[in-house]
């Protein structure tokens, strides 16, 4: 569960540092949006090397599938566009193998 918790707040860290290029890049907004930007892409990266994991690669796997739901529910509640019901059915399918990676007895 701690894994997961991790997970969920490295996604929401790595989407808004991206986002913010983002912003400054496509939506004309300052280029102080990179300062908060950036920082939250460095926490990200340090939240994955808190995870418990004995390879990077399995760790990133496994965060991959929380990664696109936290994505879709950023869709959602930052740019207000809700997801289908096709982004949900990927989500679910990609966070079902992201438990399959987490979950396997090594």
């Amino acid at each position: 569960m701690k894994s997961l918790l991790v997970f969920s707040i490295a996604a929401f860290a790595e989407i808004a540092g991206c986002f913010a290029f983002w912003a400054w890049w496509r939506l004309d907004k300052s280029v102080l949006w990179l300062v908060p930007g950036i920082a939250s892409l460095a926490l990200f990266g340090w939240l994955l090397t808190q995870v418990d994991s004995a390879f990077a690669g399995r760790a990133y796997a496994a965060y991959g599938g929380v990664y696109i739901a936290a994505s879709l529910l950023w869709l959602w509640l930052a740019e207000g566009m809700r997801p289908d019901r096709f982004d949900v059915a990927g989500a679910a399918l990609a966070l079902v193998g992201a438990g399959i990676i987490l979950a396997a007895p090594r």
